[in-house]
């Protein structure tokens, strides 16, 4: 979150003129809620007021859209019967949802007035960047699942950055967290600025006759919707006003199935003494291993998400990552798990060595100063390791950190970052990242992609060392730019500024740093010594209409003088010939998708 709305970048949305009274928060319209379900939304008020970094989600620049949010406190009467709404509160009518660029996942546009009328409206406003977006994808799922004929989640996009405002973009992101409900592509925010949000993710409730309830923003409300749901449905049941219809969507999943090799890769590490090719499957929930020539070794993981142990045949991931290897021990980074796994390439059997299955949110787990051991705390959306001795470094992407796991010991601890989101160099412990998601290593630093601010960031292996950003400034700074990396603050200062957008991947090679500029969808390369950024290859090499050479790469990894792509969005990895650039498609053999599920 930007405390300061930045000197650069794309502009936001602005605030609107107040068309109703302020929505109340959810968390104040929840009839009898238990007090303790206030709790988290009152912090990320609170947090969201003051203009402060929240655990829970990612504001727009200040200034740009804020909320002039009410007192918790003072909203506690609005709902004061513990049944429902007072009998002379005047009910204010949702604005309808025209203004979007293109719908997703649905044959056409929706109405509230026509198409949704009866049915409890969830708006679900994200962008496919943002982590805390990612995070509540499960939950608002569960719901779909317990309320299939009464209620309808409405996924409202609006991006933060300017790739995300590509239909084509979100579709593959549809497919890739397997969002099974209409999506609108609100690419000029007018949705955004109708209901007057500020944050990802925003959740605004609508009753089935078109009113609104109320809204909460973060992660962490599961509970709190589910019980609103529940009110409503109870409500209108007895007013007869429910529609318990069910609705069929017409689901991109229908039209691109994942029944190809690879199913939006996220992660490959090449491993040159072993002639290997490790990749992480992440939407067949698999990892695929192969010779340098494509040649099918192993195929791990059933292809269906979970998070079972045991032999090969048997095991199960859910949106695997990055991965680290030493010999025929394969380290794997199980993001939506919030696991570490141990992969055994001789026994071929699979284990859990890290985390205890569940997403942590507590504060002081970034503030832990002492290791713990390794299983008995939740994880928090790791997404890439790097290995060093025995400490396999961790790109901790939902804490805003790194953290360090002792093999030998079998424990944890944050080892960089202090888990506020944004940009903050600095000793270890007190530096700031925002959803680290790459990570490579030259022997003395780690380097990290650190995606949510569009920067590569240089973190020391030795503990007394202070991190350093090498390119990027902020949350809401971001482009396609050559040049030096931190030109402003150096003798560089009259070089013009290199800009990346939302980089997931990070490999290092000969002293320069290969970069997965994902949201640009090109290769670019960070000279360690001149500190200069240079796009490597990218774009469509062939002319305007021929095609494009990657569709948003999120992994890299070098290995005998070439490069190895996961090129995320075209389900493919590419080969890239360092010394002559030239780009080929591995032709992976024997390996094929996994065998669809049983009805």
């Amino acid at each position: 979150m930007s405390d300061t709305a930045p000197a650069a970048g794309p502009a936001m949305p602005s605030a609107p003129s107040r068309r109703w009274s302020r929505l109340p928060w959810l968390c104040a319209v929840a009839f009898s809620l238990p007090a303790a379900l206030g709790c988290g939304t009152s912090d990320l008020a609170a947090d969201a007021a003051t203009g402060h970094a929240s655990l829970g989600g990612q504001n727009a620049p200040a200034g740009k859209g804020q909320h002039d949010l009410p007192n918790l406190g003072a909203l506690a009467s609005v709902r004061q019967d513990g049944k429902g709404a007072k009998k002379d509160e005047k009910k204010e009518p949702a604005p309808e949802l025209d203004g979007g660029v293109a719908w997703l996942n649905s044959a056409g546009p929706l109405t509230l007035k026509k198409d949704l009328k009866g049915k409890i409206v969830i708006l679900d406003f994200w962008t496919l960047c943002c982590i805390n977006c990612i995070h509540i994808m499960p939950d608002l799922a569960k719901l779909e699942k317990k309320y299939p004929n009464e209620l309808v989640v409405i996924g409202v996009h609006s991006p933060k950055f300017e790739n995300e405002k590509d239909t084509a973009s979100i579709r593959k992101a549809i497919l890739r967290y397997q969002i099974e409900h209409p999506v609108v592509n609100d690419a000029d925010h007018k949705l955004w600025n109708k209901f007057q949000v500020d944050a990802w993710p925003t959740f605004v409730v609508i009753d089935p006759e078109g009113n609104l309830v109320g809204y909460t923003s973060g992660e962490g409300n599961y509970e709190l919707l589910d019980v609103v749901v529940g009110k409503l449905v109870d409500e209108h049941k007895k007013k007869k006003t429910l529609d318990e219809k069910p609705i069929r969507f017409d689901l991109a999943k229908f039209r691109e199935t994942g029944d190809t090799p690879l199913f939006f890769p996220g992660k490959v590490v090449a491993d040159e003494p072993g002639r290997r090719l490790f990749i992480a499957d992440s939407t067949h929930h698999r990892v695929v291993v192969t010779d340098l020539a494509g040649n099918k070794l192993h195929v791990i993981g059933t292809g269906a998400p979970g998070k079972t142990d045991g032999p090969f045949d048997k095991a199960q991931f859910d949106d695997p990552q990055g991965m680290a290897v030493r010999g025929d021990t394969l380290f794997v980074a199980d993001r939506k798990n919030h696991l570490v796994r141990e992969i055994d390439l001789k026994a071929k059997t699979v284990a859990t060595i890290a985390g205890n299955g569940t997403q942590d949110h507590e504060a002081e787990s970034r503030r832990l100063t002492q290791p713990v051991p390794a299983k008995e705390i939740g994880l928090n959306s790791p997404w890439d390791l790097w290995l060093g001795g025995d400490k396999l470094y961790i790109a901790m992407a939902g804490h805003h950190q790194i953290w360090a796991l002792d093999l030998k010991e079998k424990n944890l601890i944050p080892y960089a970052g202090n888990g506020r989101e944004t940009i903050g160099d600095g000793p270890l412990r007190r530096a700031m990242f925002a959803q680290p998601s790459g990570l490579t290593s030259d022997g003395k630093f780690l380097y990290v992609a650190d995606s949510e601010i569009s920067a590569i960031r240089k973190v020391p292996l030795d503990p007394e060392g202070k991190v350093e950003t090498l390119v990027g400034r902020g949350l809401f700074v971001f482009g396609d730019v050559d040049g030096a990396g931190q030109a402003a603050d150096g003798p560089l200062a009259a070089k013009t500024e290199a800009r990346l957008q939302h980089a997931l991947g990070v490999a290092h090679a000969d002293g320069k740093l290969f970069i997965a500029d994902t949201y640009n969808s090109k290769i670019k390369t960070y000279d360690l010594k001149s500190g200069e950024v240079k796009t490597f290859l990218g774009g469509r090499p062939l002319g305007w209409f021929g095609p494009d050479l990657f569709n948003e790469p999120a992994g890299i990894s070098y290995a005998g003088g070439k490069l190895y792509v996961a090129d995320t969005n075209a389900h493919r990895i590419r080969v890239v010939d360092v010394a002559t650039k030239t780009v080929t498609t591995l032709h992976l053999k024997g390996v094929e998708p996994p065998a669809a599920p049983k009805k």
